[in-house]
Order: C-alpha cells, then sequence, then structure tokens
C-alpha cells in the first residue's frame, strides 16, 4: 500500500479525490481544518486517515509529514488541492485580502511539497497540483484568484524539471467549471469585502461584482461534478509518463488554448462576452 496526502479535502474536488482513492487502495492523509470534518472523513472510509491541516501554518505542515513519514507506508503523492478564491475589483480590494489568497492557494502549497520532497524522493512519487481554467485565462473581478493559479502553475513548470533528475513527476490539474462551495465561499467573502469599500468602488464596479455573482452561479450549476477531477488525480498516479497538464470539464483544453494564442484585444471580447449574464 501507498500513501497520498491531499490537502484541502472537507469539501469538492479534496473530498471525492480523498474518497476516490481510498476506495482505490490508497492510504489517503486527508487534509482539514476542523475536527468536525476530520470526523466525517474518518468515518467515510477505512483507509482515510484525516488529519488537522492548514496549509499556511509551518508547524501544521511538519507534523503532518513527520506522522506520514513515522507512519511506515511509503508517501507516493501530494495532491495539493487547497485553494480559496478571492473575487473583487483590484483597485479596491485590501492587500491583506490578496495576500491571503496567496498564502493558501501558492505558499501553501510550495510549504507541503517542501516538507514533502524527502519522502517524495525515497518513492520516486509524484506531485499534482489542482489549478484551474484561471491558471491560463484570467477573467475581470477575479484577479488575485487568477493570478495565484498563474504563479501555481508556473511553481509546477519549475519544480518538473528541476526533479526530473530524481525521477519525481509533477503535473497540473485544470478544472474548468466544477460544482463546488469554493464560488460560494467567495460569493460569501465577497459581500463582506464589498461592505468595507468605498461607495466609488461600489459606483465604479457594483455591477460587474453583481454579474460574477450570477456568472459563478450559472457555471456551478452546469459544471461537473467532483468525482470527475477525481478520477483524473488517479489517472496521474497511474500513467506510467504522467503528462505536465490534465484539462478537465469545460471549457475543453482546445478552447483555453484556442483563447491564449489570440490577440489580447479579441481575447479580452471572448471572456467579457462569456462574462455577461
Amino acid at each position: 500500500m501507498n500513501a497520498v496526502l491531499v490537502t484541502g479535502a472537507s469539501t469538492g474536488i479534496g473530498y471525492a479525490t480523498s474518497l476516490l482513492l481510498a476506495q482505490e487502495g490508497y492510504l489517503t492523509y486527508a487534509g482539514v481544518r476542523t475536527e468536525e470534518d476530520a470526523q466525517r472523513l474518518r468515518a467515510a472510509h477505512h483507509n482515510i486517515r484525516a488529519v488537522l491541516l492548514d496549509v499556511r501554518h509551518r508547524t501544521d505542515v511538519t507534523q503532518t509529514l513527520s506522522a506520514i513519514g513515522e507512519s511506515g507506508v511509503p508517501l507516493y503523492a501530494v495532491v495539493n488541492n487547497a485553494g480559496i478564491a478571492v473575487a473583487g475589483p483590484l483597485e479596491y480590494l485590501p492587500l491583506d485580502e490578496v495576500h491571503r489568497q496567496f498564502d493558501v492557494n501558492v505558499f501553501g502549497a510550495l510549504a507541503v511539497t517542501q516538507a514533502a520532497l524527502p519522502l517524495l524522493r525515497r518513492s520516486h512519487g509524484r506531485i499534482i497540483f489542482m489549478s484551474s481554467v484561471s491558471g491560463q485565462i484570467a477573467p475581470p473581478m477575479l484577479g488575485p484568484y487568477a493570478a495565484s493559479k498563474f504563479a501555481l502553475e508556473a511553481m509546477a513548470d519549475s519544480l518538473r524539471m528541476e526533479l526530473a533528475r530524481f525521477d519525481i513527476s509533477v503535473s497540473v490539474i485544470q478544472p474548468g467549471n466544477v460544482k463546488t462551495p469554493i464560488w460560494e465561499k467567495g460569493r460569501r467573502a465577497k459581500d463582506e469585502l464589498m461592505a468595507h469599500m468605498p461607495a466609488r468602488a461600489h459606483e465604479h464596479y457594483g455591477a460587474a461584482v453583481e454579474t460574477l455573482v450570477r456568472v459563478t452561479e450559472r457555471e456551478e450549476r452546469t459544471g461537473i461534478e467532483p468525482d470527475e477531477v477525481a478520477r483524473t488525480v488517479v489517472t496521474v498516479l497511474r500513467a506510467q509518463h504522467p503528462r505536465a497538464r490534465y484539462p478537465v470539464g469545460n471549457p475543453p483544453g482546445w478552447q483555453r488554448r484556442f483563447a491564449a494564442l489570440h490577440p489580447e484585444h479579441l481575447r479580452d471580447r471572448l471572456i467579457l462576452r462569456n462574462m455577461r449574464d
């Protein structure tokens, strides 16, 4: 049996991935932030070892990887899934919120990866970063989220080349629209953020923010289930030669590449059209 660590496992993609990996015979360390979530995951399958892990806290990261190392079961993979979405106009967003976005999505993922690498080097294991379509195409009002995913993709590219000599693979999964609580959490946080912004922010961007809310609600309804992303994780773990990137769901990979290759003014027009109701 091999072990896999999944961060951000309380809901959505992380929960679905932890459950599927456990069902597939992996000893799954599922990182969550509350004991209530930990108990729920432990009850879900006997192969799940739920651990309290806030990726922003170095002590949590160190203790988790130490426990995995002492378990006697080889750590074969890390799935860096923990993430949040900070939304709003960049002109008025508090810098503390942008820092929080990067603390979780980028620095947290790197901290976990750094701590796991001594174990992964022994197993010639695998690292997976959960990115997004927003890791290639940045929409308005989601600047911090998209920037964090762009950074995550760049970090994965560098790590993939740095770790190749140790036979450790690095892959990025790029889900499109997924039915996951991250967007509902983002919408709740948006309300609090906008409440603390000046009146001019509402005057300049209020309508655009409300449009974003409706678009994310629509895309949640039409998105794929987290299970589809979880199945892609298993594909990466079992592939003889894992690919660098795995697009999943809508918009499909060819649409992302198509948009990325177009001149910026055409790409902007395409994105803004998609952001309308």
